[in-house]
């Protein structure tokens, strides 16, 4: 298999001594592993809708601002 880069990522990461082969390898594992976990998490969303139902819009609703309200609180620091 070959990989072509266009010119400016090609050019950057020759400037820089960066290893092509273990940054695109790594950057295919972790697109593959996305993959994987996105897929796992539709199958498993639709066996609990199939068992509890789908949500209402309210309970949406909630679900989306408890997720805004989670999402918020990673800028905050610890402690």
């Amino acid at each position: 298999m070959q990989v072509y880069l266009p010119t400016d990522l090609y050019e950057f990461v020759k400037e820089c001594g960066l290893p092509a082969s273990e940054l695109l390898q790594e950057a295919v594992r972790t697109e593959v592993r996305r993959r994987k976990l996105q897929s796992a998490s539709r199958r498993y969303t639709a066996e609990l809708a199939a068992q509890v139902g789908q949500p209402t819009a309210r309970e949406n609703a909630r679900a989306v601002a408890v997720a805004r309200r989670i999402a918020g609180r990673r800028d905050r620091k610890a402690g």
